[in-house]
């Protein structure tokens, strides 16, 4: 018995899962090391395979050197997106890094075996925050929508703009940073109040160790202050994925 294998849907489905699992392995929260190779694996073919007859039209021919070219494009294509997703969630990490780094905390960093780098306390505590938000608030699903809408707007044989990829990345660094300050940047104000007036009350009274009284005054404030800062998370991270989603159906032509 012979059977009909359908090449055309197969290259489909394949170059798919490329720009599926490139996006992944950048995108938060799917870049997760918790989430295994084998299910982003599942997850990238899971996404292409509605995604195929978009991608039929343009398939490339059957060479080798156009499918190398065409894999490789597929990748580019969805670390391109991927990045620019990632980029503006980085201002939730950056926070966490400000508060740690004013707070006096920068010297609790531990090694973070998700992300293969040093972390630190509020960093750490701060993703954890807003990777539950996301998934609690379904804010998951937009950026899914969003990156599968490339599939309809920018084909097999196309690539983004360099132009318009450059100006989304300068505009998300921007965003990042005034996210992150806007999240931080009151606590930071406070603690540096706080350095002013125990440099004060040293000035006014030497006998008493400034020094050791600081540490447990900022780990208060710290630890008080980031608890209220918690209650302004919701709407930052609404914010960040309306942008991300935003800035990737921009880049893709949408």
């Amino acid at each position: 018995m012979n059977y009909d294998v359908p090449i055309a849907q197969l290259m489909a489905i394949m170059l798919g899962a490329c720009r599926v699992g490139a996006w992944m392995a950048i995108c938060p929260p799917f870049n997760s090391r918790l989430i295994p190779v084998q299910v982003k694996a599942l997850m990238s073919v899971g996404m292409a395979l509605p995604m195929a007859p978009y991608l039929l039209p343009d398939l490339p021919s059957l060479e080798t050197s156009a499918l190398i070219t065409s894999i490789a494009l597929q990748i580019f294509v969805g670390a391109g997106l991927g990045f620019l997703t990632a980029l503006l969630f980085a201002a939730l990490q950056a926070a966490g890094d400000l508060l740690d780094l004013f707070g006096g905390f920068s010297l609790a960093s531990a090694y973070d075996p998700l992300g293969f780098s040093q972390s630190s306390i509020f960093g750490r505590f701060y993703n954890l925050v807003a990777i539950t938000l996301l998934f609690a608030s379904d804010g998951h699903q937009l950026i899914l929508r969003g990156f599968l809408q490339s599939f309809r707007t920018l084909p097999l044989d196309a690539v983004f703009s360099t132009e318009t990829f450059t100006k989304l990345l300068i505009s998300g660094i921007s965003e990042m940073f005034l996210a992150a300050l806007q999240i931080a940047g009151p606590l930071i104000c406070v603690l540096f109040l706080a350095d002013v007036a125990l440099g004060l009350l040293n000035r006014v009274s030497p006998a008493l160790n400034v020094f050791q009284l600081g540490f447990p005054v900022k780990i208060f404030l710290v630890v008080t202050l980031s608890a209220l800062a918690i209650t302004m998370l919701p709407g930052v991270l609404h914010n960040l994925v309306e942008k991300s989603v935003s800035a990737v159906v921009q880049l893709s032509g949408g």
